[in-house]
């Protein structure tokens, strides 16, 4: 054997290889034999980390099963540990390797090293990535109570990883120092600033973002500018995803957020109720001033009203306050409507109720009914809006009120 090892291993391995090699008259080529036990190490490290990496996750389960810990169990989750393991060929690798060779300063030995170091400063890499996606994650679902948009930070916090990997990567590959590389690349600061534009406007909307609480995941966001139109589902370094009323998913750039305008519902939300404000028109003929007559048809057909007509209240203050006025039969419809609200188990009372009119137009006077429903559940809002405006239509005839409507088939035959 030509080659003397400094390892036992090393040794061991070369003794066997020699044995293998004898037979066919090559145990004397020093090229060989380092060819050899190179890809021996190789296949061996693969295997030994193969079997440590059985061993660890089995070993590191059992304590997290007898421990009990959740932090633990989630760390496993997270696959951190299987991510660890891949750390080990290469480590055996840079120690089983070298002895083999005669001479230090062997071109292959030089090569070989720097594709292993390239290799486990990769591994290192994706192994501090996935810790710091278990960082983000326990921090975003235990510590993130407003579910600030961090996932920019964290893909920012990864390039930077992987950043630091390359220029050390490169600086083995050219056999140069990195603070040497770092100090060169400030020459080509303003084409990594138009290359990585979008990411850096990116993260710097996501801080913007998240520091004024523009935007949290969750949120229901408008975007005029855009078909956005639903619940925000994600918020990266580069994409804002929303998800539509209708499923459909539009993708925005954080900083058209931050560049636009946009109209986010979480106060609706917050505030556990929802506005209506919508609005019948009355035809202006039909409006005409009550009598005594009147009055006490309305009192006999809606025995409720009797105690506010008696009173004869023009105006009363504060979020339950019935305005309406006894002088005209619009006024004392207004009357009815803020009491029929009142009372509609949908309607909050801590919230403004408002039976008013609008601006007059061509068509007749605009009666709007503004009040909050109880819920923000879609279906029902809906549902409650409908039966409100249903009943306003069906209930003005009673009070000799016209809601417009524009001239119909039945309206032109009565004509002719």
């Amino acid at each position: 054997m030509n080659i003397i090892p400094s390892h036992d291993i090393a040794e061991w391995l070369l003794n066997i290889i020699d044995k293998i090699l004898e037979p066919i008259g090559l145990d004397n080529s020093i090229f060989v034999e380092e060819i050899c036990y190179v890809l021996v190490v190789i296949l061996g490290g693969f295997l030994v980390a193969w079997l440590l990496r059985i061993i660890l996750l089995f070993v590191v389960k059992k304590v997290i099963e007898l421990k009990g810990a959740k932090l633990g169990k989630e760390l496993l989750e997270s696959k951190f540990f299987t991510r660890l393991s891949h750390i080990i060929p290469p480590i055996i690798f840079l120690t089983l390797i070298p002895v083999v060779f005669a001479s230090g300063t062997s071109i292959l030995l030089k090569l070989i090293n720097v594709i292993v170091s390239i290799y486990l400063s990769i591994t290192i890499g994706v192994a501090v990535c996935a810790f710091l996606s278990f960082m983000w994650k326990q921090y975003d679902s235990y510590r993130n109570d407003k579910n600030h948009p961090l996932r920019g930070v964290l893909n920012v916090s990864k390039g930077l990883v992987w950043i630091i990997i390359a220029v050390v990567e490169i600086s083995w590959i050219l056999n140069k120092s990195p603070v040497v590389l770092l100090t060169g690349l400030g020459a080509f600061a303003a084409a990594l600033m138009l290359v990585f534009k979008d990411s850096i406007l990116g993260f710097v909307a996501g801080v913007q973002l998240s520091q004024n609480d523009m935007l949290r995941v969750g949120d229901w966001i408008i975007v005029p500018s855009t078909i956005a139109n639903g619940i925000v589902e994600d918020v990266s370094l580069t994409v804002v995803k929303v998800r539509n009323w209708d499923n459909t998913l539009v993708m925005l750039p954080p900083y058209t957020l931050v560049s636009t305008s946009f109209q986010n519902w979480r106060g609706m939300i917050d505030a556990k109720v929802r506005l209506i404000t919508q609005s019948v028109i009355v035809d202006n003929n039909s409006v005409k001033r009550t009598s005594s007559e009147y009055i006490t048809k309305i009192k006999e057909i809606f025995p409720s009203m009797k105690s506010i007509l008696d009173k004869g209240v023009k105006y009363e203050g504060g979020f339950e306050g019935i305005n309406g006025c006894v002088d005209t039969n619009l006024g004392v419809f207004r009357f009815y409507l803020c009491n029929y609200i009142l009372n509609h188990e949908m309607i909050s009372k801590q919230w403004q109720i408002l039976v008013n009119l609008l601006n007059s137009t061509n068509y007749g006077t605009p009666l709007q009914i503004y009040c909050y429903v109880k819920t923000t559940d879609w279906a029902i809002y809906e549902s409650v809006q409908s039966e409100i405006i249903e009943h306003v239509i069906s209930i003005a005839p009673q009070f000799d009120l016209v809601i417009y409507n524009s001239i119909s088939r039945d309206d032109l035959h009565l004509c002719v």
